[in-house]
């Protein structure tokens, strides 16, 4: 392992090769994250098989679970989207808000269901309509996903049941009553900041912009009956509503068949599944849709999935690379030389972790691992803790880029550039973690 300085030389070399690749060499971004994952293995001095294996650790790991909700969500959003469900949602929603006024209710959307959901879940979910309010508002898609995408990611980063927030209460002793109280109150602010406030500043202005429309499933595909707007909403709904029971299930119900068949059907993957099997069936029986155009919407949905599932993959290879290279540890070692409070330590820690590797849970379990002794000693109230713990989840908020899997999943997604997710997603991230450690440093002195 190199020195710790030599690691973080190491680390932002990496990260700048990769940006330059991608952004001034045009190489498509899943060969340069190969490519600078083992490049960066290497450079850490591991041998070469253990620089494969962790490329192959990392993407197995990412791809066992991402590829089959991307590929069921996916399929999802093109069966709503080729039967005008999406399109009726849309229409409502902003016939029900306004078009200036959607970017709030979308917040709202993202506070909510970001309490029992993973973000890339949330997010995967609900991307259809982003993409048809920004078609039908002639708008770009920015304008929409960002209020959406910053209240996903600031109750992933600061409540339960999300691993992070989680493993940083068990890790540091956080109150959990407290840390739901706190993580709201520092996280909503930071959802509104970063989301409608800085879409309608940076992308308030009417029309698609340099980008375009954004791509849909749909474009190619054959169209299919209207679903209409409540069978529509309902395989919206069914597998958030599915993913919640389960969640609860788990927290609430003593260990029995009820919270099996519960937490059962609101995995991922089993809720997801029910989904298309609603909407399917909905429209090959009530409104009479042929079963082959409904297969080929479906097929035609993966072909986007396809790529997202492969730069996911690469992502997380390269992000594995760093953590077995023990980058984590080395930023860890450069930051604690310095004599700082603790909130401000646990930001800095988490913020530098993660951007050297990319993980928001990997950024929080480090920053809270070395955070834990600190406040034994410093006699911190349980209010302070769990102020710390919100200034953990804000640290590992910041700078998405190009070795954060959510980073990829969001350009892909939408249809950015890597130029204009940097200056939407990484901007928007970085402002809802500031937001977010500043509330709680406001907080501090009456928590």
């Amino acid at each position: 392992m190199a020195e710790p300085w030599s690691s973080l030389s190491i680390v932002a070399i990496s990260i700048f090769a990769l940006i330059a690749m991608v952004l001034r060499l045009k190489v498509p971004a899943f060969i340069a994250l190969l490519v600078v994952a083992l490049a960066t293995g290497l450079a850490f001095g591991a041998p070469a098989a253990d620089v494969l294996a962790a490329v192959r650790k990392g993407t197995g790991e990412a791809l066992g679970f991402v590829a089959v909700v991307i590929g069921l969500g996916a399929m999802l959003g093109g069966l709503l989207e080729a039967s005008g469900g999406v399109g009726a949602l849309a229409h409502r929603l902003l016939d029900w808000f306004g078009e200036r006024r959607a970017p709030w209710a979308l917040v709202v959307v993202g506070v909510i269901v970001g309490i029992p959901l993973f973000f890339d879940i949330g997010f995967i979910v609900l991307a259809p309509l982003l993409t048809t309010l920004a078609i039908r508002a002639k708008r770009r898609v920015m304008y929409f996903a960002l209020p959406l995408l910053a209240g996903l990611l600031t109750m992933h980063a600061l409540l339960p049941p999300h691993p992070g927030p989680v493993a940083v209460a068990e890790l540091i002793g956080t109150d959990y009553g407290l840390l739901a109280l706190y993580g709201l109150a520092c996280g909503i602010p930071a959802a509104i900041a970063a989301g409608p406030v800085f879409a309608m500043l940076a992308f308030g202005q009417p029309g698609f912009g340099e980008s375009g429309p954004p791509p849909r499933f749909d474009e190619d595909s054959a169209a299919l009956p209207a679903i209409g707007f409540t069978p529509a909403l309902a395989g919206m709904l069914i597998p958030l509503t599915l993913i919640l029971l389960a969640a609860l299930a788990g927290g609430l119900l003593a260990p029995g068949l009820l919270r099996t068949v519960l937490e059962f059907i609101g995995h991922p993957f089993t809720a997801l599944i029910i989904a298309c099997g609603f909407v399917g069936l909905w429209l090959r029986l009530k409104v009479g849709a042929p079963l082959q155009t409904i297969s080929d919407v479906m097929t035609k949905a993966l072909a986007p999935a396809g790529l997202m599932v492969l730069v996911v993959g690469a992502g997380a290879a390269y992000k594995e690379v760093l953590i077995q290279s023990g980058a984590g540890d080395q930023v860890t070692a450069a930051v604690s030389a310095f004599n700082l409070s603790v909130p401000v330590f646990a930001f800095l820690l988490a913020a530098f972790v993660r951007v050297a590797q990319g993980s928001a849970t990997v950024s929080m379990v480090t920053a809270a691992g070395l955070a834990a002794p600190l406040i034994a000693q410093a006699g911190l109230s349980p209010g302070q803790i769990a102020l710390v713990s919100v200034s953990i989840g804000a640290g590992a908020s910041i700078a998405s880029h190009v070795n954060d899997t959510g980073f990829w999943l969001v350009r892909t997604y939408l249809g950015l550039s890597e130029a204009q997710t940097f200056r939407s997603w990484t901007v928007s991230a970085t402002i809802a973690g500031l937001v977010m450690f500043a509330m709680a440093m406001l907080l501090w002195s009456f928590a």
